[in-house]
Formats: structure tokens, sequence, C-alpha cells
């Protein structure tokens, strides 16, 4: 941490009230962290993400902005329960189809639709989590306005984005907008079901909520 990092807080971002209890509980009263409400998809994160942060004094007044929530993870890499740590954040639907297929905004000239994670923090992050007992992985997290619900395009995704571990809604808007205040981001996934065919009943919210209050239970320490 550099020395005009010191005094700063910590901002995280959750879609619903769930979510951000479960932070809460595992922050356990840590005075450094503000907990806020994104909303869902990234429109909202991006806009109340952007707004926190203005009023919090934007790189003045925060020295990191973590995406928190529960999600889907990929089969082969994160598996129901566990956590991932975002190794890069990426709109994975942001860009055109084409006759070749899809092709990201990258690809078609108009800026990047990936945020780079900070290496050492994830490294951090999974290392003090799996020294917890925590099956935990890092890897691309994808953000997406309509979650994936068939087994054909969570393979296309895994295709397109090699290493493809979690999904989301809000994490791409969280990310944008810190990068918009030079605060860097981070992504945090705790895994409720698979990526592909929407089963509710196979679904373990509940045991996901634990797993995120553990996660930043165990972080709250690492997160400076």
């Amino acid at each position: 941490m550099q020395q005009s990092d010191i005094g700063k807080r910590v901002l995280v971002m959750t879609a619903v009230e769930a979510e951000r209890e479960a932070v809460l509980r595992g922050l356990g009263g840590a005075e450094r962290f503000d907990v806020r409400l994104a909303g869902v998809g990234p429109a909202a994160a991006a806009a109340n993400t952007a707004a926190a942060l203005a009023a919090g004094g934007g790189s003045g007044g925060y020295r990191l902005v973590v995406s928190a929530g529960i999600g889907g993870g990929f089969a082969g890499r994160a598996e129901i329960g566990s956590l991932v740590v975002a190794s890069e954040i990426v709109a994975a639907d942001l860009g055109a189809e084409t006759p070749d297929g899809f092709a990201s905004v990258d690809e078609l000239g108009f800026g990047s639709a990936a945020v780079r994670t900070d290496a050492e923090l994830v490294r951090q992050w999974t290392e003090t989590l799996a020294a917890a007992g925590w099956p935990a992985v890092a890897g691309p997290i994808l953000t997406l306005s309509t979650v994936t619900g068939t087994a054909e395009s969570a393979a296309r995704l895994a295709r397109r984005v090699p290493g493809a571990s979690a999904e989301g809604m809000e994490g791409y808007g969280v990310a944008v907008a810190a990068e918009r205040f030079g605060v860097p981001a981070m992504e945090l996934r705790a895994v409720s079901n698979p990526v592909g065919p929407r089963d509710r009943s196979a679904w373990k919210i509940p045991e996901a909520l634990r797993a995120l209050e553990a996660a930043f239970s165990n972080l709250k320490e690492v997160i400076r």
C-alpha cells in the first residue's frame, strides 16, 4: 500500500440487499469499508458506482472498488460453493454479431471489453481464501446483460474467453466507473449455480451467500 493510500476507504458494490448484508456480516463492522447497492445489470452498476465514487471523493477518498456478489460458475472451473477472484473483468456480450460469429468491441476497434485486475491482489486474495479452507480460483469473470441459459451459450462463452470461471451482471459496469475515477477495481463471486441451463431447483443461493460472507470475513485484513 502506498503512503498516499493511507486513510482511504474501500468501496464494495453489490447488486442486491441480500448480497450487501452477507458482505456486511463478513466485514463485522470494519470501518474502512463502504458497502453500497449497485443495482442489477452493468448500466445500473456503472451509474451507481460512479455516484458513490463522486460522493466519496473519487480517487481522493477510495483506494479500491470491489464488485461482489453471487453468480454462475463455469463447469470444470468453479463449482457451486466455490469463490472466484477475477483476473480480468470481461463484458462478454459487448460487440456485434457477424457472419463469422461474435466480434468484441476490441475487434471492432471501439475500445476494450475487458478490465484487467491487479495480479498481486488476485494472488493474495486467492491464496488467503484457499488457506482458510475455501475452494477459490482466479480467472476471468464475465459480465452479461442476459444471464446464460443454455449449454450451447455456456460453451460458446467458454471458447470465446479462455479460462472463463464465473459470470455475473455488474462487474464490468463497476470496473468501468472505477477506471473513470482512477481507482483500481476487483471482482469476487461466490458460485450459486452452474453457467448453462437454468434449473432453479439446483441453485444454492443461501450457501453462496454464506460463502460470500466467509470470503469477506477472511479477506477484510487483506483488502487494504
